[in-house]
């Protein structure tokens, strides 16, 4: 695996910043931006997927990078789960929800296999040198 120099370059969290953006014009453009608590949460949870992945790459350890991972899967979950609320309150296509609920889905398996790579890899991070 070649070195990543900054956060940018981690598929990830460019894959996290594009679902949140997807939620953003969702919010925009349809009538979830008048469900104030709902649209604040799925905007909350998207953005923290990558500002989790984003703030574990900086910390400089894989053990704590591990963990923040962990948390922006969690986050993946939370908005998985608020998108079924936003598909039951029809603020959305089944074509819409089935879309964004495989991207969710997508995001989740690519950090669990990144975490996973993580454990198995001898390198600790610069924090532990």
């Amino acid at each position: 695996m070649a070195t990543i120099q900054k956060f940018e370059d981690l598929q990830i969290w460019q894959l996290a910043r594009e679902l949140c953006n997807d939620i953003f014009m969702l919010i925009a453009e349809t009538e979830l931006k008048g469900d104030y608590k709902l649209k604040e949460q799925i905007n909350g949870s998207s953005g923290s997927i990558m500002d989790n992945i984003a703030e574990g790459f900086e910390r400089d350890g894989n053990k704590e990078f591990h963990n923040f991972l962990s948390i922006a899967k969690a986050s993946c979950g939370e908005t998985r789960s608020q998108l079924y609320r936003i598909f039951d309150r029809n603020y959305i296509t089944i074509k819409e929800f089935e879309l964004l609920k495989e991207k969710t889905n997508l995001i989740s398996r690519k950090i669990g296999s990144f975490m996973s790579y993580l454990r198995k890899n001898e390198f600790k991070g610069n924090k532990y040198k």
